[in-house]
């Protein structure tokens, strides 16, 4: 996926499915969430644990996309997934069918079958990316909600050996 395609989406839609949003404010997830939010994205909660118990950031929390889908007002344009690798293949099926047009998979979030699965039904995908930080750096706003590294990478710096 090219930086002209993350940044088509991120300018295109504005219905984000987050699978995996925690209610721990200081969870990846929510410092994602707030910041998109506060950004104007409509975001979606999805947690099967925390469905019909809570809120999360004054939300309805689904415990699933076709749940999500079905009761929300608006269609769920990008199924943002912060769950391990091992469950994207089901997430990608959902994704499928409830008509999103973009599954985009957080940074450590990488699985190749269920990507293909979905380019295949006519999704676009995006793997080891954090949608935050994608459009921070597009739109500036890296210093919000604790990202002010000036480094864009999910890899550590090469130390060299000291003298």
């Amino acid at each position: 996926m090219t930086v002209a395609e993350r940044y088509h989406i991120l300018t295109s839609y504005r219905t984000i499915a987050m699978v995996g949003l925690s209610s721990n404010y200081y969870n990846a997830s929510s410092f994602a969430a707030i910041y998109l939010a506060a950004n104007g994205y409509d975001i979606v909660p999805v947690n099967p644990a925390q469905a019909g118990k809570r809120e999360i950031l004054g939300r309805t929390v689904y415990p699933d996309l076709l749940v999500a889908a079905a009761e929300h007002p608006r269609p769920i344009e990008i199924v943002d997934v912060f769950r391990p690798s091992g469950e994207v293949p089901g997430i990608a099926e959902q994704a499928i069918e409830i008509g999103a047009r973009v599954l985009w998979c957080q940074l450590g979030v990488v699985h190749h079958e269920a990507a293909e699965t979905a380019r295949q039904a006519g999704l676009s995908v995006v793997m080891d990316r954090c949608c935050k930080i994608e459009h921070a750096r597009f739109f500036g706003g890296l210093r919000t909600v604790g990202l002010n590294t000036g480094v864009i990478t999910s890899r550590l710096a090469m130390q060299l050996p000291s003298a």
